[in-house]
């Protein structure tokens, strides 16, 4: 999995290198992840809107959601708004403060994106497999997180 991450991860930095907008960029990550990675079954990025303490729904590929507002602090998004940590839920019907977006989601990982140490987004990835993610995951996701604040 870790060359498969790699390989990703040298695409994404391909696409960053087109010096795209944010969104499209964005639109384009969460496309690459999906694709890519089989476990990834619903990629999107919730952008904080501080004036209203939500997250708003950003550019995602996947299945469309109702969760285009979420508050901060509430299910896992919101949670890690709040945290500034990253989340791994490798079992969602074990989360009391989960917001279901679909039947078919097992797992969730939820990976903030911080400027100068400042909540401004996340990446939020849900699986319809128990338990895929690992540390790999967490590590890979950083990365991507932490070259996308750069944008901001």
């Amino acid at each position: 999995m870790e060359q498969q991450f790699s390989e990703v991860y040298k695409k994404f930095c391909a696409i960053k290198d087109q010096n795209l907008d944010v969104n499209s960029l964005m639109l384009s990550t969460s496309r690459l992840l999906k694709t890519e990675i089989s476990h990834y079954d619903w990629v999107g990025f919730y952008l904080l809107d501080p004036q209203n303490n939500q997250l708003v729904l950003g550019p995602y590929a996947g299945a469309a959601t109702d969760h285009t507002h979420i508050p901060v602090g509430k299910g896992i998004c919101g949670q890690v708004a709040a945290s500034k940590k990253t989340m791994v839920v490798q079992d969602v019907t074990g989360q009391d403060n989960y917001l279901a977006c679909s039947m078919d989601v097992q797992s969730e990982i939820v990976v903030p994106i911080l400027k100068d140490d400042r909540f401004i987004a996340e990446i939020d990835i849900d699986s319809h497999a128990f338990a895929p993610f690992t540390t790999e995951d967490e590590q890979f996701l950083s990365s991507i997180a932490e070259k996308l604040s750069e944008l901001f």
